[in-house]
């Protein structure tokens, strides 16, 4: 039998970003810390840039919490992402890359799972990006480099 029960809805997300000049941007929750935003990515990241840290960070906010509840807590995760853009305007990204840097006292497995559950099912910033938008997942557990992850839908 299938669960119809539904969760409440998330209170909207609610920022302010104020114009700081030039093409700079102060962006955040009324009231809360700001990060800056930079056309020219001298100050901040440039909004694309931001657009992709948020997804990098989203998915580790899920990896991390994911091998909490597995009893096999990150000590270090570090991501790296690369976003490859269109050369037309706008110049939308059109793939992404992710790969993570993990150490842990976890197997492989465990810890590819966590990531493909992160990318495919629980990270909001994705599921709010086009879905056809390819993203690959690669992971270097504990200084050990592996091969692709596969993100086809993970079974739960």
């Amino acid at each position: 039998m299938t669960d119809t029960t539904t969760k409440p809805a998330k209170p909207p997300a609610r920022v302010e970003v104020t114009w700081a000049g030039e093409r700079r941007f102060d962006a955040g929750r009324p009231g809360g810390p700001t990060i800056r935003l930079d056309g020219n990515a001298v100050t901040g990241q440039t909004p694309v840039d931001g657009l992709v840290s948020a997804l990098a960070a989203c998915t580790m906010v899920d990896v991390v919490d994911i091998l909490a509840k597995r009893r096999a807590p990150a000590t270090a995760l570090k991501v790296e992402a690369v976003a490859q853009r269109a050369s037309a305007v706008p110049a939308r990204v059109t793939q992404v890359a992710l790969e993570y840097r993990l150490d842990a006292n976890v197997d492989r497995d465990t810890a590819e799972r966590a990531i493909a559950l992160a990318i495919t099912k629980y990270c909001s910033v994705r599921d709010s990006l086009d879905p056809a938008l390819p993203i690959e997942a690669s992971l270097t557990l504990n200084g050990e480099p592996g091969p692709p992850i596969t993100l086809a839908a993970v079974p739960v």
